[in-house]
């Protein structure tokens, strides 16, 4: 006997071998959850699951979970038949969600993708070398490198590059939804 232990000093009873067997008693309890349906940009959905509801009453989704998941920035209300809702507001510090939900609910989720950092920084060095060409083709004294590259020799006057950058800004304004669609 080792230091510590304390021995019943009790016979063991004789018993049966059905009733030898130790009676365990598993007590389950049922976990809420909701079925959860995710949509990016109003496409998809890209993943159907059911997720346990969490918090202190066990009605709460975990939204920083979603976010970092499915790289998302911000997640909204969904409906298929009507389109992107209200954002769907949670606690900074926990992650989970303000709105609570029922066991066995389906809730529809609209997710706005991260932006990626390669998209901005491609259009920064596009504008900066674009207004570098047109700087070079409407300077009257043109420094040497620029002399190299320009084979046609066109000369523009101001108006002109006036123009040419109202037009872009324009077209860009007219068609961002097209540029969207292509990945810009």
């Amino acid at each position: 006997m080792k230091e510590g232990e304390i021995e019943d000093g009790a016979a063991p009873e004789t018993t049966t071998t059905a009733e030898a067997e130790p009676r365990l008693r598993k007590v389950t309890t049922k976990v809420p959850q909701a079925e959860i349906h995710i949509y990016r940009q109003g496409k998809g959905p890209i993943a159907v699951f059911k997720a346990d509801l969490a918090g202190w009453d066990q009605d709460q989704l975990e939204v920083r979970e979603l976010l970092d998941k499915y790289g998302f920035k911000t997640v909204f209300a969904f409906s298929p038949e009507n389109g992107r809702g209200v954002p769907i507001r949670f606690n900074r510090k926990n992650g989970r969600s303000m709105l609570t939900y029922k066991d066995g609910a389906t809730v529809y989720i609209d997710g706005e993708p991260k932006d990626s950092v390669i998209k901005p920084v491609t259009k920064i060095l596009i504008g900066v070398a674009f207004i570098t060409i047109i700087l070079g083709v409407v300077m009257k004294e043109k420094p040497q490198w620029f002399q190299n590259f320009n084979g046609i020799g066109l000369n523009f006057p101001p108006w002109v590059l006036a123009c040419i950058i109202i037009v872009f800004l324009r077209m860009r304004k007219r068609t961002r939804d097209f540029l969207n669609k292509r990945g810009w």
